[in-house]
């Protein structure tokens, strides 16, 4: 299945593809802060419909995820990085997915403050 996401003002424009499952509310200090719920994919599920460079970057801590974030509106629909195997994932917060009813998913808690 295809999902289709953006920031609230929609200069960031992407498709996702998969069947979203369980979810993870990080409690790392971004997550905490911006309320995000995390979707893992491949990297490769996500497209662009907007251009890369209509993105602001923001890395912390060990500088290991790239979280991106709309210079306009400020919000932040996805993170990329790699997985503990070296392959390229990407972090959807799914509060971005068109019509998605957050009381319907599965979610999960990760303790990301104790890492």
């Amino acid at each position: 299945m295809t999902h289709r996401a953006s920031c609230h003002c929609g200069r960031i424009a992407f498709e996702v593809d998969g069947e979203i499952g369980p979810v993870t509310a990080c409690n790392c200090s971004i997550c905490q802060r911006r309320g995000h719920l995390l979707w893992f994919v491949p990297r490769a599920s996500v497209r662009l419909l907007t251009p890369e460079a209509d993105m602001s970057t923001y890395t912390f801590n060990k500088h290991v995820i790239q979280h991106r974030f709309c210079p306009t509106c400020g919000c932040g629909p996805f993170g990329e990085g790699v997985d503990p195997a070296g392959n390229p994932i990407a972090a959807v917060n799914v509060r971005c997915i068109e019509g998605i009813e957050i009381g319907e998913l599965q979610i999960r808690q990760y303790d990301g403050r104790s890492k």
